[in-house]
């Protein structure tokens, strides 16, 4: 294991921002993986997980602790079954399995980060979620001290949430395996509106695999999705706020408020989300109450190119960002009623 100390954390990170760490390791193997937890564990040592550093807004007094960036290596596929190790780039292990011929993750092509980090928050883009293709998770359970493998159903998967979520400081993710679909060379259903158009089928029909992954990726990277070093509307965490998913009183009461703020003509996007509850959008929801794309004055901005990426033009601070992140919440609920929810993890920080 690689071992550094008041080692920089902002280049882990997609929105390079950050201070550093007391300590930072960086395992290869699952071995070096368990083995830096249980020294940290058994030592009493604040932890920090990294993978991609596509999720984190990581302090601007760093982390006093170990850090351990998990970069372990290995994809495997046997027939339709793929299982990918934690510190596997997502998106080149999607672009794997699409050339495999394998549909059910080439509408997540583009997702920064690690594989690992996909079923923490089950991740999901353009009618597809990694809750619908994952068989298992071999993970290290640091309240039993010992290596585990979850099935999908103890996942207990939910709209950008997981067991792993709910419980931070218990598991830590190995590896993910994957049951996909052959399908002779065409992709799964496309299931969203905005992909099966550019794609020229409706939805619910299927495209060829390859070209499902790229009308993603261009879709993806209009929106400043796609990461790009010189493109700094991608220096962010993606989408900064999770979509809000209101009971049916609830989206009564918050239509009620688009209409008297927005006139009668006004509709929010509304989609069901399971028994006696509506999804809509925070994109729009951040667009209507007046923060447009490249809003703000600072270093930290609104993206350029979509409303629901905070992005780091340069020289920003996490408190700068954070700043802007708590305008945007205080005016959507001061607006409709309803509290975003911020999907990358804050380490040191909060809203």
């Amino acid at each position: 294991m690689q071992e550094l100390h008041d080692a920089p954390l902002a280049p882990l990170t997609t929105f390079r921002l950050g201070g550093p760490a007391t300590r930072l390791v960086t395992a290869t193997t699952d071995a070096e993986v368990v083995a830096a937890v249980r020294e940290a564990d058994d030592s009493g040592t604040p932890l920090l997980l990294i993978g991609g550093g596509s999720n984190l807004v990581i302090g601007d007094k760093g982390f006093d602790g170990t850090a351990l960036r998990i970069a372990t290596r290995g994809c495997e596929l046997d027939g339709t079954r793929v299982e990918a190790a934690a510190g596997e780039v997502w998106t080149d292990t999607v672009t794997r399995t699409v050339e495999a011929g394998l549909a059910g993750i080439e509408c997540l092509a583009g997702i920064p980060g690690s594989v690992g980090a996909t079923p923490i928050q089950n991740v999901g883009a353009y009618g597809q979620e990694v809750s619908t293709t994952i068989t298992e998770v071999v993970a290290y359970d640091r309240t039993v001290k010992e290596t585990v493998t979850l099935t999908n159903a103890e996942c207990a998967f939910s709209y950008r949430h997981s067991r792993f979520k709910a419980d931070p400081d218990r598991y830590v993710v190995l590896r993910v395996r994957f049951a996909l679909e052959a399908a002779d060379g065409l992709s799964a259903p496309v299931r969203y509106a905005e992909a099966a158009r550019a794609l020229g089928v409706e939805p619910g029909g299927r495209a060829p695999l390859a070209a499902a992954r790229e009308a993603v990726l261009k879709l993806r990277a209009g929106k400043g999705m796609v990461l790009d070093p010189e493109d700094h509307d991608t220096w962010s965490a993606g989408s900064f706020f999770t979509n809000p998913i209101l009971t049916d009183t609830e989206f009564a009461a918050f239509h009620a408020r688009v209409k008297e703020r927005l006139g009668d003509g006004a509709e929010p996007p509304a989609y069901p989300a399971g028994d006696g509850h509506i999804k809509t959008s925070a994109a729009w929801l951040i667009d209507k109450a007046g923060f447009t794309k490249g809003y703000g004055s600072g270093a930290a901005r609104i993206s350029t190119k979509h409303t629901l990426a905070l992005t780091n033009r340069g020289g920003a601070s996490t408190e700068e960002l954070l700043a802007l992140a708590r305008e945007v919440v205080a005016g959507v609920r001061g607006a409709f009623g309803i509290t975003l929810v911020n999907e990358p993890v804050t380490v040191g920080v909060s809203l």
